[in-house]
């Protein structure tokens, strides 16, 4: 895999500690991510991979071992030019969706007519013209997680962290936002993590797939997706190349799952 490394992991653990118990969530897990990598973490629940997102994030502390993003190790405060894209749609239901996009360029404290373009922007993008002065309450899901989206993008992240974005979606809104995303992806071409137990969805976007062992979570394989971009998310489920990967991918994970239901 041809670019610079943009994250690299070594050795990282987790334990969280209630009251008198100690929790292992994630055991001595090294990998790299690349600039420009969409790279998918999948593996059975409770296996770390949205500890692991959110270790990379700063938002949780390691117990043993380091991150690096761009050269810098990861310590206390989250790392430049990342966003974050969170399971639930977490839009302010008293802001319109413009004003919800608009929420990261304020805070970074961006003029008002640049604001205003990068937001006009984001919405042609994510296909919400009409509704820039809706309140979150008169969207549909896939509608509120598209806002949810573009308020991460709008800010140009150079790395994107997302925890299963689209995992409380039905299927059909679900494969329209992965046709969303890979458009804004192949576009913007930001190097992406993206957590999810969908392995279809993992498959369908990812360049590399990291399979994780069940609690703790260890590094089971790592597997180079072999499907050629851009990809058509319906034709791509009914090439003979996505069931060879799919197989192949699922004798692994269903290791794991199979031990976990034991």
């Amino acid at each position: 895999m041809a670019g610079r490394v943009r994250i690299s992991i070594r050795d990282l653990s987790k334990t969280f500690v209630q009251g008198p118990r100690e929790v292992p969530a994630v055991s001595h897990v090294s990998f790299d991510i690349r600039d420009k990598e969409f790279v998918a973490l999948v593996g059975p629940s409770g296996c770390g991979k949205s500890t692991i997102l959110n270790m990379i994030g700063a938002l949780v502390a390691p117990s043993g071992g380091e991150i690096v993003v761009d050269g810098e190790r990861v310590a206390g405060a989250p790392p430049p030019k990342v966003g974050y894209v969170f399971q639930k749609d977490t839009v302010f239901p008293w802001r319109t969706v413009e004003r919800n996009i608009a929420l990261g360029l304020e805070y970074r404290g961006i003029p008002a007519a640049e604001r205003a373009a990068r937001v006009k922007e984001a919405i042609a993008l994510a296909g919400l013209e009409g509704f820039e002065e809706a309140f979150p309450a008169t969207l549909s899901g896939g509608m509120r997680q598209r806002v949810a989206l573009m308020r991460s993008l709008v800010v140009d992240p150079e790395i994107l962290l997302m925890d299963e974005p689209f995992g409380a979606l039905d299927t059909h809104t679900k494969l329209n936002l992965h046709a969303e995303l890979l458009r804004l992806w192949e576009a913007k071409q930001q190097t992406v993590v993206f957590v999810t137990h969908d392995l279809s969805e993992a498959i369908t976007l990812a360049d590399r797939i990291v399979v994780m062992t069940r609690r703790p979570g260890r590094i089971k394989q790592i597997y180079d997706v072999a499907l050629p971009r851009p990809r058509d998310v319906i034709k791509v489920r009914e090439s003979p190349e996505y069931l060879r990967e799919y197989g192949l991918i699922w004798h692994a994970l269903g290791e794991e799952f199979q031990e976990v239901a034991r």
